[in-house]
């Protein structure tokens, strides 16, 4: 691996975390394409489906701090591994199995690996790449949600059609423990050289970090959990009910979601990657970064009221290019995001924050997936359409209210003594 400089192995290591946040998606989105088949092979109606969804997304947002600190301890080469192989491991295991029980095991299996990905993944960013490179560098190993979003439709239609619903499973867990070969063989730590050059490029050089009680007295870090909390469930949606939604309200059939499915998911991930080299570009342009993603997230946000006009447009064309426009502002503020976590806590921190704050994301999630599926059934879904459309207008509210720059106290103070100076 002499040939692979460290420029080359940054970007080579961005490939390997985007292929394992496509599979990691694959996974997570098998059982919403094949919502209705699964619902007929265990018996399930939309309560008991929103209960196996919840299985998975609990022990999701229960294993997202642990994740953070996990690979703030030990690191993002061995944490990811151990994500990457575990989470494939549950993948083969559900494909195995034909109980309910041991199916809704391996989904909570499959929930508390997946975490692991993205708390190593912008650790990754944070000490590979400067605040220039930083949001598209994200965006594009994230991109990898989005296109196992993509994928996931045409093919797990063609592997059940062809096979059975089992080898939809199968499939992909055997592809991810491949690339966990590859994740170790190749991945190294930033030369300390290269690590200290990028403290330097966004003046982080004294930044030291915050211990666990520090983080939870700064204001930023109360604020990100509730931009999460409130923004998260609309991309859950995506996810989770949105296949179903077209397959039962607007009459597509499971091979018809194989060719269309995928439409939302491309529009979110090119809207996600636009938006991140958009934010780029205004800090190139002489705007702080902070601010160049607060101001990108706010315009995307006054976006997201469309998806009221859904259950008024039942067409499924529309509702698949209303959900292209909704599906391109969650993806814009779960990439970006990252990036104002990298920007406002130490690089020591990044871990932990992440995983604290994608854990009150999944946990709104539970709550919102709990509420659609009994008002689903109940009231229709034009009352859930119009809570989803005000989640991301109060999300940039509060990012711009409570988001600031945070650095420990002592390491301000010390900066400033003459001995630093």
């Amino acid at each position: 691996m002499r040939f692979l400089t460290p420029n080359r192995r940054r970007w080579v290591i961005i490939g390997l975390i985007f292929c394992a946040i496509v599979l990691n998606y694959f996974d997570r989105q098998i059982v919403s394409v094949l919502k209705p088949t699964l619902k007929g092979e265990f018996g399930l109606n939309d309560p008991g489906y929103a209960l196996l969804v919840n299985i998975f997304a609990v022990c999701y947002a229960g294993m997202y701090p642990v994740a953070g600190w996990l690979v703030d301890r030990f690191g993002a080469r061995l944490i990811m591994l151990a994500g990457i192989v575990t989470w494939s491991t549950a993948c083969l295991g559900a494909g195995l199995t034909r109980a309910f029980g041991l199916f809704a095991f391996f989904r909570g299996m499959l929930g508390a690996a997946e975490p692991l990905a993205f708390p190593s993944q912008l650790r990754v960013v944070a000490t590979w790449f400067p605040g220039t490179l930083r949001a598209t560098a994200n965006s594009l190993s994230v991109a990898g949600s989005s296109i196992g979003a993509i994928i996931a439709p045409p093919l797990v239609a063609w592997l059940t059609l062809t096979f059975n619903w089992h080898a939809a499973f199968l499939v992909p867990g055997a592809l991810g423990l491949g690339l966990a070969v590859l994740w170790w063989w190749i991945y190294r730590d930033p030369p300390a050289e290269m690590a200290a050059e990028m403290r330097r490029s966004n003046g982080r050089e004294a930044d030291g970090r915050f211990t666990w009680p520090e983080l939870w007295r700064t204001r930023s870090l109360w604020g990100i959990l509730c931009i999460r909390f409130i923004s998260d469930p609309v991309w859950y949606f995506c996810l989770f009910w949105l296949p179903g939604y077209l397959q039962e309200k607007s009459g597509l059939t499971l091979a018809q979601i194989g060719m269309v499915g995928w439409i939302p998911f491309l529009a979110a991930d090119l809207g996600g990657v636009g938006s991140s080299a958009w934010s780029d570009w205004l800090v190139k342009r002489g705007l702080a970064p902070l601010r160049a993603r607060k101001v990108m997230l706010t315009a995307t946000a006054l976006c997201a009221p469309v998806c009221v006009l859904t259950p008024h447009l039942p067409h499924p064309a529309v509702t698949l290019a209303l959900f292209g426009i909704v599906g391109a502002v969650c993806l814009s503020w779960l990439f970006t995001l990252s990036v104002v976590i990298a920007e406002t806590f130490p690089v020591g921190n990044v871990g932990s924050v992440m995983g604290i704050a994608a854990g009150f994301g999944a946990a709104g999630a539970i709550l919102f997936n709990t509420y659609v599926g009994q008002v689903m059934e109940t009231l229709g879904s034009s009352q859930i359409f119009g809570v989803m459309a005000c989640l991301h207008p109060l999300a940039a509210v509060l990012l711009w209210t409570v988001v600031r720059p945070e650095r420990p106290k002592n390491r301000m103070n010390s900066s400033c003594s003459p001995s630093a100076a």
